[in-house]
């Protein structure tokens, strides 16, 4: 019987990096540093912050963001939807009417648009529906029929389309065209294949800027004081802050609780990604 001679095994010792260890302690330092003085910090009130944080006024406002975000998104996805289709359409005219759409609302700040929007009633003092150089059907003055939450909801509903619209156009164009031709060939028709082939493929690349933009329109909703509407939690708190004359610990209540429904939103479009990417995952 032969012996074989087992070398010793080889331990391997990590190289020594004092870069990073000097690095994670200053870095450790100036996090404590910043958190001690904001803690310490008289100017902030913490008392007040703690007080109004679970004030009614400022839950109130929570509400109304929330609203706005979450309706101005639904609405400005199933926009972007169909821009995106028409961008994708053989028809110039609707390729180029999608193009315009987008130009302009990309092209112009958001604020700009919601200060239109504000003054919509002056542009347009009555609404008429009726039969084109034919008679008037419907006729409805426009500040009674638009409030300024609609006002608020569709200004931001229109801006993020155009936005949404070339995420969707994206995430339809990463989807192979044998999928939407395998589709036809069994008989599907166009709406069956887009709703049944080419969305559920396309989510994977449509969700994670999705949710980035839900988070951004979040942020967004503090600037509809351009209509003006005067309920979502920005101009709640600050009106608190105005009225006891201390603007920073109010500010900082906003903050707060822009924080924690990011967060949320962040665990949502986590748990989002990992569905629709589950074949991908199981793929790779």
């Amino acid at each position: 019987m032969n012996d074989f001679h087992i070398p010793n095994r080889i331990v391997a010792r990590p190289v020594p990096r004092p870069g990073r260890i000097i690095s994670a302690i200053i870095a450790g330092l100036l996090l404590f540093r910043i958190v001690w003085s904001t803690a310490r910090n008289p100017v902030i009130r913490w008392d007040l912050v703690w007080l109004y944080l679970r004030d009614i006024v400022v839950f109130r406002g929570i509400v109304w963001t929330l609203l706005l975000t979450f309706g101005s998104m639904l609405l400005g996805a199933l926009m972007a939807i169909t821009l995106a289709i028409m961008r994708r359409s053989d028809n110039p005219v609707l390729q180029y009417v999608a193009w315009l759409y987008i130009w302009i609302f990309r092209g112009t700040p958001v604020y700009v648009q919601l200060v239109f929007w504000g003054l919509l009633s002056v542009l347009y003092p009555m609404i008429s529906l009726g039969v084109p150089f034919g008679p008037t059907l419907f006729t409805a003055n426009t500040g009674a029929l638009i409030s300024p939450f609609w006002a608020a909801l569709f200004g931001l509903a229109f801006n993020e389309a155009a936005y949404l619209a070339e995420i969707v156009r994206a995430g339809l164009n990463s989807v192979d065209a044998g999928q939407a031709e395998a589709a036809k060939a069994l008989g599907l028709s166009n709406f069956q294949t887009l709703r049944y082939v080419v969305l559920p493929q396309a989510m994977r690349v449509i969700v994670p800027p999705m949710g980035n933009e839900t988070i951004s329109m979040l942020k967004t909703t503090s600037l509809v004081t351009a209509i003006p509407f005067t309920l979502e939690l920005f101009y709640a708190t600050s009106a608190i802050g105005n009225r006891l004359y201390q603007p920073i610990p109010l500010l900082v209540i906003a903050s707060i609780w822009y924080l924690v429904i990011t967060s949320v939103l962040m665990v949502g479009q986590h748990f989002l990604e990992r569905r629709f990417g589950r074949g991908l995952i199981s793929a790779g």
